[in-house]
């Protein structure tokens, strides 16, 4: 069934002298508007609210109209959350916490927890509790200083929750005060112009609640009853608070950074929440540790309360009307809570074992108070086998993704180098290529042509230029008829492969067949000069080519080194990933003999379990013979009674018989004693 967020404004008492000189707030029922000092209020600026509790209201009323409600119905199995909110120094941790006079929430929560369970009698509960702080973005568990930067999961079975946070199991409100007190210890707290004693994080103390039916037949489980799990999360927030007001620097700055970020989340979540399911966007739970803890509590299954903190003076009127703003948007949040029932072994109260379960009802009303806390110990030591379970496999988990991602990291590389060292090769045989295309024109006179053969299949090694030109004249005699195969190319050139289109071809000539025979002295002159004219020119085309094939294999050296560079670079990459994975591999051995030995132990653990089970076995049953033989005696000792009681009877009737013949005896000698003083 849908419900509204119960949202409630609680002003505390102002820590100034001085009278408003313009404006001020003013409570009537459950209304609180801003008004000027004449007594007329600002329009816009009116708010109404569940409850509205002025400077006079103490912790026990906030408690009883908010809160009370949530936390009995996180014994029922309701989920449920609440949190203060609103600017620092504005009684946020004195809702929450209290004092020595008067409780604050928490307190009187956790004794009321204890006191609903006790008027329960048809079902058995298991408590156990946690505490961890926000701080810098960052978790930190309250209950065990070593165990910080804890990480966020979610899972079908258990939601969404703090991987490696530490949790007790108890059985009273007094344990559990103790716990809050020993983490309050470690939480972080710092001075600032507002506040002496302001909140430098945001603390959640969690109560999971779990609860079995009781078969009031046979005193025993009912084992097809489900089990309910309610988690009841109770949320003291770090204040907002401007830089100008709190003159915070250096490390009191940065924790503010953080804490006006994580709020600034919240609001805007609550803002989209208070759009309604139509107009619902995305909802950004994931922006801050916060939210994402609270994902349930403010948009889902749990019943929740929300106290909004406000600072009565004039000089804080921007920094109220924030926060009555927010109350404004939670109002409008609707939450669908139910029952948490959970039918699979999924609870931590049908995990543990049998044996502990009839212990505990076979101790009920007796005086065994040390097996009593021998048990609790035992239910302590099996949760924290669970949760260092819990944090081993997804060591594991993170492990196991991880080396994967190592090996396709190393596959990576490994197809890099194979790419890099291919493109050497081509370099290579480019620039070997280059220096066979040089050796040509350097020694033009040294060339050979090939030795043509005929071929059966015809193989051609290169083709004519598609630029090239039709000859205006006939071949020589020595005709192209036969060409070169492929394979005799190779050979004559060393893998040389001729290109038409590349190569700088010298000016045609025409041959004729037959030289002619009238040729002058001085036409042979002309030409000579002509060809050498020729050659010359074709000499410097050589010698630029060769100036330009030089500075080709200088680049392409170039290119080959800083290529080896790489590769070198990439060896060494591949090195490193290496042993990166020899120490995972390591990590991993050294986690598997660590779950190894918890196995162990929780093996001894279950193995002394299942010895102090066989005492407390072996006692019940010597008790059991001590009450029959205890029964047995009281039995003889009501024979007895009812023996004494007939021969008391049987021995006045004889006294009284005996009485009555002393009686005759005695009235017979006096009578002789008559006669006798008759007779003298």
């Amino acid at each position: 069934m849908a419900e509204k967020i119960c949202v409630a404004v609680r002003v505390r008492p102002s820590i100034s002298e001085e009278s408003p000189s313009g404006t001020f707030w003013k409570i009537e029922d459950s209304r609180i508007s801003l008004h000027k000092l004449h007594g007329t209020p600002i329009s816009g600026l009116s708010y109404a609210f569940d409850h509205v509790f002025d400077e006079s209201c103490s912790n026990s009323k906030v408690y009883e109209l908010l809160t009370k409600d949530v936390i009995h119905a996180a014994v029922d199995g309701f989920n449920g959350t609440a949190f203060a909110y609103g600017q620092t120094s504005s009684g946020k941790t004195y809702t929450m916490n209290g004092s020595l006079n008067d409780p604050g929430i928490i307190h009187r929560a956790v004794n009321d927890v204890f006191q609903k369970i006790q008027m329960i009698s048809d079902r058995e509960f298991l408590i156990r509790v946690s505490y961890m702080e926000i701080y810098n973005e960052e978790i930190n568990d309250l209950f065990a200083v070593e165990n910080q930067k804890l990480p966020i999961h979610e899972s079908l079975e258990r939601g969404i929750f703090v991987a490696g946070l530490r949790e007790e199991i108890v059985n009273n409100a007094e344990q559990v005060i103790k716990l809050l007190e020993s983490g309050e210890v470690n939480r972080h707290f710092g001075e600032t112009n507002m506040n002496a004693r302001s909140s430098r994080s945001h603390t959640i103390f969690r109560m999971v609640i779990e609860s079995k039916g009781i078969d009031t037949g046979s005193g025993d489980y009912s084992s097809s009853d489900a089990i309910r799990v309610s988690i009841l999360n109770l949320v003291d927030l770090a204040g907002s608070e401007r830089i100008a007001k709190t003159g915070a620097g250096g490390v009191r700055l940065k924790e503010g950074k953080y804490i006006n970020k994580s709020l600034m989340v919240l609001g805007n979540v609550i803002n989209k929440l208070s759009n309604g399911a139509k107009q619902r966007a995305h909802i950004p739970y994931r922006d801050s540790k916060l939210t994402r803890i609270l994902q349930t509590a403010l948009g889902g299954n749990a019943k929740t309360s929300i106290i909004c903190t406000v600072a009565p003076e004039e000089v804080h009127v921007e920094e109220t009307k924030g926060t009555l703003q927010f109350a404004s948007r939670a109002k409008r949040i609707t939450n669908c809570a139910q029952v948490n029932e959970i039918l699979t072994d999924a609870a931590l109260l049908k995990r543990q074992q049998l044996e502990i379960e009839d212990l505990r009802r076979k101790l009920q009303g007796s005086r065994s108070e040390v097996l009593e806390q021998e048990i609790l110990k035992l239910r302590n030591d099996m949760l924290k086998y669970e949760l260092e379970r819990e944090k081993l496999e997804m060591e594991l988990e993170e492990e196991r993704r991880s080396h994967k991602e190592r090996e396709q990291r190393i596959r990576d590389q490994q197809l890099k180098i194979e790419n890099l060292s291919s493109l050497v090769s081509d370099g290579d045989r480019s620039s070997s290529q280059d220096s066979m295309k040089e050796s040509p024109k350097d020694e033009c006179n040294d060339f050979k042509t090939p030795c043509f053969k005929e071929t059966s299949n015809n193989a051609f090694v290169a083709k004519r230029s598609n630029y090239s030109e039709l000859p205006d004249f006939s071949p020589l005699p020595d005709s192209f008829s036969n060409v070169a195969d492929e394979d005799t190319w190779f050979k004559m050139n060393k893998g040389y492969i001729a290109d038409l289109d590349s190569l700088q071809t010298t000016p045609a000539r025409k041959v004729q067949s037959f030289p002619p025979q009238d040729i002058t002295p001085d036409c042979s002159n002309d030409n000579y000069k002509l060809e050498l004219q020729n050659l010359k020119t074709q000499l410097e085309l050589v010698i630029k080519e060769k100036v330009e094939l030089q500075r080709k294999h200088e680049e392409e050296v170039q290119i080959n080194s800083r290529l080896m560079g790489e590769i070198c670079e990439l060896k060494q990459e591949l090195d490193l990933s290496n042993n990166s994975l020899e120490s995972s591999k390591q990590r991993y051995g050294n986690l598997e003999r660590e779950f190894q030995k918890l196995k162990e132990e929780r093996d001894s653990l279950l193995q002394t379990v299942s010895e102090s089970s066989k005492n407390i076995t072996f006692l019940t049953d010597q008790k059991e013979n001590i009450l029959k033989d205890l029964n047995c005696e009281v039995q003889r000792r009501k024979d007895l009674e009812v023996e004494i009681k007939q021969f008391s009877v049987a021995f006045a009737s004889r006294q009284r018989s005996l009485a009555s013949i002393h009686g005759e005896f005695k009235s017979k000698i006096e009578k002789l004693r008559a006669e006798n003083l008759v007779r003298y």
